[in-house]
């Protein structure tokens, strides 16, 4: 009798436990969008809403019970962290060998924490359990309210007596349930990085991934676009744009289920890297960042934009440095009298600094090529016989500062530090060394490698503290994955993809620490890296050696999806036939640089570089900090437009390029601007003009915003007039 009250109380209990728990719905919530995710009468937490915000908070608890997908096909749909092994047959977003062998897991919903953070940020924790194994996983949601922006990621902790092995782990897993779903995703190679593919995600699993262990965007990006019930627009639907913030290989699952739902899941490529979690460890994955915006892909960017340069990246909503490179104008052939006439020559262009690139270094294995002393970090004593402190007290003395290339990850064959330290690069000792561009990568799991690396950013600014600017360069993948390092410690070679990318991570928290706001560019033989996580340490990226101005104005229109401006660097440069107007103007609607001999131009184009310089220090402020509208696509024109507006609607700068210049192709229409006060009266002037030309642009009337945003104006472009650039002020 009294087990059986017992028995009765504790059924009693555990009914009234499922019921509140069927009853908990979590939203995840910002200015305008929510998802919301809910624990089932079982403990199963799914994803059953992304949409816009609902006012009565209460609601959300009814989505669910709208949607009748039956589970019997794969178990389960909108799971909000599929395991592997058990129930689901679905895409996983984890799956371990549990320390007995067992492959399979279970997560149900425990409890979650919200916190508020600050009047625009907030967190929420959930925490699940697999119920019969002391592994736990916790999902991580923090939301800035104003940006309309999520960064998700999860931990996987084990409190198992012994080890785990896990194959997969994902970042995020993400439910849609609008039925009809198109892809953006941008992939290329060296020289055309960044190129679009759009498709119609049917039924099946589309995978975009990268192996290649460093500079992983080269061939393809993790960031990505989806756009609802119909094809992405700039200015309508809802579309959602999203990035894994991560520098090494990365996979991202799209799945269309047979309900034709999408399920997304983002994170670390499990290829080659299953990994062993010891007990009482846990494991952070990277973060998957998105924003959602019901008004198209303009506003979507416009958000991911804005949080970028207040969160992200490093002095996002600080300055910049013009500069002039000497890489096109010497390569490796330099010394220190032509570097001291460029110096000059930056002065007389009006730019900040004067960059070194490749070349400077190696003595038993001069740098005189891509093929020698990569890895041997001391002046070459021929080409500078009195070092770098020398370089930049003469810059200084020429009204400049100084910054410098280096490529500290890697090493070439024939070098010194490749004689003393072959444990030190990977390699597999067995196998014949295949090279990309003649040099191999160290193993940044090796904490000694790390201090080495960590080294060369802090000795160059120890011996030269008025030294102004990195450019980090990387430009070898991985061949023959293999860590002596991992092996003498007898650590899994299966780790080596994730640990090289944390220890790289752990030489950039060092410089920062001891450097936090020295100006770096992250370079990579173009586009192999640009992502959140590795600009927190870099104040910039390069998006491409392709420097040739009509590719470079599609490349910065797809970049512009995901990054701001302020993070891109653009060089003017001697590839392609346009003239120095043109190729200045496309440059100048990012970080503005040069890399031409400037003293052997023209008198004309001196000119105009000087003035496009100083017109550009007048507006830089609203193209790395104001909002950008893209107004004319390169692809459905033979022109195209960008603008960027102050945060006062006050002042704005308009780029038109015309990069199809057959005879009869002109901006025939007006161009509409955007993100104008309608009710404001504004001047339209041409600036950057050549030396002896005249606008056809009248400058004598007055418009309203209403009048530009709604008719617009006529740039005038045309096989003759090939960039304008339009300053439109408030005219009060």
């Amino acid at each position: 009798m009294k087990y059986t009250y017992l028995l009765t109380a504790l059924t009693s209990l555990l009914c009234i436990s499922n019921s509140l728990i069927a009853q908990t719905f979590i939203p995840i919530e910002t200015k305008d969008h929510a998802i919301v995710l809910q624990a089932d009468k079982n403990n199963y937490l799914s994803m059953v809403y992304c949409g816009d915000r609902i006012n009565e908070v209460k609601d959300y608890g009814a989505i669910a019970g709208m949607f009748k997908f039956s589970t019997d096909n794969a178990g389960s749909y909108n799971n909000a962290y599929t395991p592997a092994g058990t129930w689901s047959l679905s895409e996983p977003a984890i799956q371990v060998t549990h320390s007995d062998g067992n492959p399979s897991t279970d997560l149900k919903y425990v409890n979650y924490e919200a916190t508020a953070l600050d009047d625009n940020t907030s967190l929420t924790t959930i925490h699940l359990q697999d119920p019969l194994y002391k592994l736990a996983v916790n999902l991580f949601y923090k939301t800035w309210k104003n940006e309309n922006v999520i960064e998700q990621w999860s931990e996987i902790v084990n409190n198992e007596k012994g080890p785990v092995v896990m194959q997969k782990y994902a970042s995020a897993n993400l439910f849609f349930s609008e039925k009809d779903f198109y892809l953006t995703s941008y992939q290329g190679e060296y020289l055309t990085e960044m190129q679009p593919q759009e498709e119609k995600l049917l039924q099946g699993n589309r995978v975009i991934e990268s192996k290649l262990g460093t500079r992983a965007m080269l061939l393809g990006t993790p960031n990505f676009m989806v756009s609802f019930g119909k094809p992405a627009d700039e200015n309508s639907g809802k579309v959602l744009l999203g990035q894994l913030a991560w520098s090494g290989n990365y996979k991202l699952d799209f799945e269309i289920d047979s309900y034709k739902n999408l399920r997304l899941i983002a994170g670390i490529n499990p290829y080659a890297s299953a990994y062993t979690l010891a007990a009482g460890k846990s494991f952070k994955t990277p973060s998957l960042i998105y924003t959602i915006s019901d008004n198209g892909t303009g506003r979507a960017s416009r958000q991911l934009q804005s949080w970028a340069r207040k969160y992200q990246v490093l002095d996002g909503e600080g300055e910049r440095l013009t500069l002039l490179n000497n890489w096109e104008a010497t390569y490796f052939n330099f010394n220190e009298q032509k570097l001291a006439a460029l110096f000059k020559d930056a002065k007389n262009l009006g730019v900040d600094m004067f960059l070194l690139d490749d070349g400077w270094f190696g003595n038993k294995y001069p740098r005189n090529g891509d093929n020698a002393g990569l890895g041997d970090w001391q002046e070459n004593e021929k080409k500078l016989p009195n070092g770098i402190g020398y370089l930049v007290k003469a810059a200084k003395d020429s009204g400049v500062k100084f910054g410098i290339w280096i490529e500290p990850e890697m090493v070439n064959p024939k070098s010194e530090l490749y004689e003393k330290h072959l444990d030190w690069v990977i390699r597999q000792p067995e196998r014949p060394e295949k090279y990309y561009r003649n040099q191999l990568v160290l193993d940044l799991t090796n904490p000694e490698v790390q201090d080495h690396v960590f080294g060369v950013v802090d000795n160059l600014f120890t011996k030269n503290p008025e030294l102004a600017f990195i450019k980090w360069d990387c430009n070898a993948v991985i061949y023959n994955a293999y860590s002596a390092y991992l092996e003498k410690n007898k650590i899994p070679q299966t780790h080596l993809y994730v640990e090289y990318v944390n220890g790289l991570y752990k030489v950039l928290q060092r410089i920062r620490a001891k450097y936090p706001k020295a100006p770096m560019m992250l370079c990579s033989g173009g586009g192999g890296r640009g992502d959140y996580e590795i600009l927190k340490y870099f104040t910039e990226f390069w998006p491409s050696d392709d420097t040739e101005p009509i590719e470079r104005i599609f490349q910065q229109w797809n970049y512009s999806y995901f990054f701001p401006s302020i993070t891109t660097d653009c060089h003017v440069t001697d590839w392609g036939k346009q003239p120095i107007k043109f190729r200045t103007d496309v440059a100048s609607m990012g970080k503005l640089g040069f890399d031409i001999v400037a003293s052997k131009l023209s008198e004309n184009d001196l000119a105009y570089c000087k003035l496009a310089v100083k017109n550009y220090n007048g507006f830089k402020d609203i193209v790395w900090h104001g909002d950008q509208y893209r107004l004319a696509s390169p692809y459905e024109n033979p022109f195209a437009s960008f603008m960027y507006v102050d945060k006062n609607k006050s002042n704005a700068i308009m780029f038109t390029y015309m990069h199809n210049t057959r005879v009869n192709e002109a901006s025939e229409r007006p161009v509409k601007l955007n993100g104008l006060d309608e009710d404001k009266k504004y001047a339209v002037k041409e600036i950057n003009l050549y030396p002896g030309t005249r606008t056809t642009i009248d400058e004598s009337k007055i418009y309203s915003g209403a009048f530009l945003m709604n008719v617009g104006i006529n740039p005038d472009v045309n096989s003759r007039r090939t960039s304008v650039v339009l300053q439109v002020t408030e005219s009060k």
